[in-house]
């Protein structure tokens, strides 16, 4: 074999072609759109996931000077007054806000409460001391299991309404401090001292005894 027949022949070389260049080129181009555009849509995820979080105090447990505000229905969202709250009920379904911020505290279920206006010659001593004419607050998660109470029913072992957990047939007699009258419950709800001024409720102290389940 000759020696020429051993050397590389220009018109084989390895170097790319001016297609072969545009085409990385082009590939280059693309890659480097593709990350901007997932970079982008990154950052608009975090921002969206951002602006999503609960605001600060929102999961607090209710505070004094707390106004109550409904927490379902077509009045979601806004104030509750004794207007509201016809004698002998049913109770209504709210939520604490801060006043000041605006802030409404239902980041934490544990927040809900039930708001019910009854006769106060009904109520027992203690009660009577916490309501403001006849309206008593209790915490709506039942002592049970931790489901809310959205029943308001006549009682299984008596003639009167009463709170119903529908989990487990937990029932409380608001009248009485919200006490088990019937069911698996271990103890009374709750109880959230309210004050009234000129028609608007507010939160007047700390719930009174645990929220939530056994």
């Amino acid at each position: 074999m000759s020696r020429a027949s051993l050397m590389s022949d220009p018109s084989s070389t390895d170097s790319p072609t001016e297609d072969e260049i545009s085409a990385c080129a082009e590939q280059t181009r693309r890659t480097v759109l593709l990350g901007a555009l997932a970079a982008t849509a990154c950052l608009g995820c975090s921002v969206h996931a951002h602006a999503d979080e609960d605001p600060p105090g929102s999961d607090e447990r209710p505070r004094k000077g707390d106004v109550l505000v409904f927490s379902e229905g077509d009045k979601e969202g806004k104030l509750i007054t004794a207007a509201d709250l016809p004698v002998g009920g049913p109770p209504v379904h709210a939520w604490p806000k801060d006043p000041k911020t605006s802030v409404v505290r239902s980041a934490s279920r544990l927040n809900e409460i039930l708001i019910i206006r009854l006769d106060p010659a009904e109520l027992d001593d203690k009660t009577r001391e916490r309501a403001v004419d006849g309206i008593i607050a209790y915490s709506a998660i039942c002592a049970h299991a931790g489901c809310p109470v959205t029943a308001w029913v006549k009682s299984d072992v008596g003639d009167k309404e009463v709170f119903k957990c529908m989990c487990h047939n937990s029932e409380y007699d608001p009248r009485a401090g919200a006490q088990v009258v019937f069911g698996p419950a271990p103890r009374r709800l709750a109880a959230l001292p309210l004050a009234l001024d000129d028609g608007s409720l507010s939160v007047a102290g700390n719930f009174i005894g645990k929220v939530g389940g056994a």
